[in-house]
C-alpha cells in the first residue's frame, strides 16, 4: 500500500508515538510510518541493545541491571531515550515505540521536548481486542518455537500493558493528539487506515513510496 503523496500539506516535522498492546503490530506499522515520513523509529529495546553492544557508559549501566534480572528504571530509560532523540537523524522527527510506558515517562518526555521547543504531532493508537492479541501472540509463539510464551504468560503481559501503559492515552487524548486506528485486518489495510487518519490531520508523508 502506498501512502498519499505529499504536497502543500507536508509538515516540517513528524514527531509520533505509536501505542498498542502486544500483538497489535505496532512494531511493523511503526517501521512503515517512520520510513514514509523519513524519520527514525526509536524503540526502547533497540536503544538498550545498541548501547550495551556499543559499550557506552549508559549501556554498561543497563547491562548490570539486566544481568541482575531487574527492569531498567524509568530514570535510566528516559536518559537513554533523550540521548537517542538528541542525535542528528532525529532532529526533524521520530517515531517512538515502547516509550513512554507510564505517566512518569510521559512527564520526562514532555520536559525534554518542551526544553527543545518541540511537541508530539500525533499519537497513533492501534486498537486490538484482547482475544485477538492473545491469538496472534500464541500463534507467533508456536511459529517461532517459543514454548515459554504460554497463554498465561501472554495474558500477564497484556495485563501489565492495560494497567501501566494504556492510561497514558488518556493524557494524550486530553491534548487532542490521539489517532485511533482499528488494528484488526491485513497489514496493508491497517497501514492505509493510519496514513488516512494522519492525512486528515494534515500530516503528509515526505517519502510516500517508502511504505509501498
Amino acid at each position: 500500500m502506498t501512502p498519499p503523496a505529499n504536497g502543500d500539506a507536508a509538515i516540517s516535522s513528524a514527531r509520533f508515538l505509536i501505542v498498542g498492546p502486544q500483538g497489535s503490530g505496532k512494531g511493523t506499522q511503526g517501521v512503515l510510518v517512520a520510513a514514509a515520513f523519513g524519520v527514525p523509529q526509536v524503540a526502547t529495546g533497540d536503544i538498550f541493545r545498541a548501547n550495551v553492544a556499543g559499550g557506552t557508559e549508559l549501556g554498561k549501566r543497563v547491562q548490570v541491571i539486566i544481568e541482575a534480572g531487574d527492569l531498567v528504571p524509568d530514570a535510566l530509560t528516559s536518559e537513554l531515550v533523550r540521548d537517542r532523540l538528541a542525535q542528528a537523524d532525529a532532529a526533524e522527527g521520530f517515531l517512538l515505540d515502547g516509550y513512554p510506558r507510564n505517566r512518569g515517562q510521559v512527564d520526562d518526555l514532555d520536559a525534554f521536548l518542551t526544553g527543545r521547543g518541540e511537541a508530539l504531532d500525533a499519537v497513533i493508537e492501534l486498537e486490538v481486542p484482547r482475544d485477538e492479541s492473545i491469538s496472534r501472540l500464541t500463534q507467533r509463539a508456536v511459529e517461532q518455537g517459543r514454548t515459554d510464551d504460554t497463554e498465561e504468560v501472554i495474558a500477564n503481559r497484556l495485563a501489565i500493558y492495560e494497567r501501566e501503559t494504556a492510561p497514558i492515552l488518556d493524557v494524550y487524548r486530553e491534548r487532542g493528539l490521539v489517532v485511533r486506528i482499528d488494528g484488526v485486518g491485513t497489514l496493508a489495510e491497517v497501514t492505509e487506515r493510519i496514513f488516512e487518519a494522519l492525512a486528515a490531520r494534515g500530516l503528509a508523508p515526505r517519502h510516500p513510496g517508502a511504505a509501498a
